[in-house]
């Protein structure tokens, strides 16, 4: 779940740095705000001052309020002198473990999910508002950046979809993994752009769809209604056999790991999938309505 195997965070370099000389996080993550966090209640416990942890630490007084507000990535010798000064309760080494960077272009409630798919061994993926972001081109990522509000600065823009082409890059370094698509038919027929940036989706998404390990099926228009309607979901298995969800709605998203709710999910989804036009069915739909622009 975001974790890392050993007795430090994924990207905690094991060396010494001159008193607290880090580069600031561009993009702090939540788990580098609640690490902080808990080393700001441990200190205030202790009855010591940022500058007496400091003394203690062997880093500056400007580091260790950098730590505090999630602002920068503590590295070994900080946490385990940290670690010593603050009781030896073990939490500062064992919450080290769930450590991430931020990761910029992607909201913050999106890059747990983000990074257990890079993980998973099968996704499943339903969408029925736009084209799923690991099918895009990269025009129409774009207008979907650009369309939403609050307005992008043109470098937050640039970051959002380098991080989402890059997401894509997954699908090509993992052939064997299996990555399942359902998707309506009316997020095809949205118009977006021209005729040309419309053809450019529709063969970016039969080429996405093609090889073995991947499967895209359509949801007909005239399909009915069916046990997805609450909204789109993912769900996806990790190396360790686990299932878990992913729902996601105005700027929010959220991770589903409880058994029962997650095996729900999987019954929606079997029994769209059987639903839904099968394989063949579908691509021939799409280049059928290629043809039509």
């Amino acid at each position: 779940m975001g974790m890392v195997e050993g007795d430090v965070a994924e990207g905690v370099e094991a060396r010494a740095v001159p008193a607290g000389e880090w580069e600031r996080e561009p993009h702090p993550s939540d788990s580098l705000r609640t690490f902080g966090a808990v080393v700001q209640a441990l200190r205030e416990h202790a009855g010591l001052s940022r500058a007496e942890l400091a003394t203690r630490v062997r880093y500056s007084k400007h580091t260790v309020e950098s730590v505090e507000l999630g602002r920068r990535m503590p590295d070994i010798p900080f946490v385990d002198r940290a670690e010593e000064a603050l009781g030896n309760t073990g939490a500062l080494r064992k919450a080290a473990r769930y450590l991430t960077r931020g990761e910029a272009g992607l909201a913050a409630w999106f890059r747990r999910w983000a990074r257990l798919e890079r993980e998973a061994v099968s996704l499943c993926t339903y969408e029925c508002r736009l084209v799923p972001g690991l099918l895009q081109s990269e025009a129409y990522a774009r207008a979907v950046f650009e369309g939403t509000i609050p307005l992008r600065t043109d470098e937050e823009l640039e970051a959002q979809l380098a991080a989402r082409m890059e997401r894509q890059a997954m699908m090509r370094e993992r052939p064997t993994v299996p990555f399942s698509f359902i998707v309506e038919e009316h997020v095809f027929r949205r118009r977006f752009g021209d005729a040309e940036a419309m053809r450019e989706l529709f063969d970016h998404v039969l080429e996405r769809s093609a090889p073995r390990n991947v499967t895209l099926q359509v949801v007909p228009l005239d399909g009915g209604l069916h046990a997805c309607l609450d909204g789109p979901v993912r769900i996806l298995e990790t190396p360790e056999g686990q299932r878990l969800g992913y729902s996601e709605g105005q700027k929010n998203g959220r991770l589903i790991s409880d058994a029962k709710e997650v095996s729900v999910l999987c019954q929606r989804y079997d029994t769209l999938r059987s639903q839904a036009l099968n394989p063949k069915e579908s691509r021939a739909l799409l280049e059928r309505l290629r043809g039509e622009l």
